[in-house]
């Protein structure tokens, strides 16, 4: 798989059945999970594309670094 494919369908199910159980334990707390993960999401948002950004940053500096030894002929 690449790195930006799709989840397994298998993990959605997963996530479903434990939510459906959650929600026959304790429907409130169920409740209350699919009302602020959206908001959660929302709000840690800006720290995923920092995370991006920094990740971009580093591989740029990797490949200045190792530079002259691609250049060289070195093997990965």
């Amino acid at each position: 798989m690449t790195r930006h494919s799709r989840r397994a369908p298998e993990v959605d199910v997963l996530k479903f059945l434990l939510w459906l159980l959650l929600f026959v334990l304790c429907w409130p707390l169920a409740l209350a999970a699919i009302v602020l993960y959206p908001v959660v999401w929302l709000l840690l948002l800006p720290f995923r594309l920092v995370g991006i950004a920094v990740g971009g940053v580093f591989s740029l500096l990797w490949a200045v670094v190792t530079l002259p030894a691609r250049l060289l002929g070195a093997r990965a």
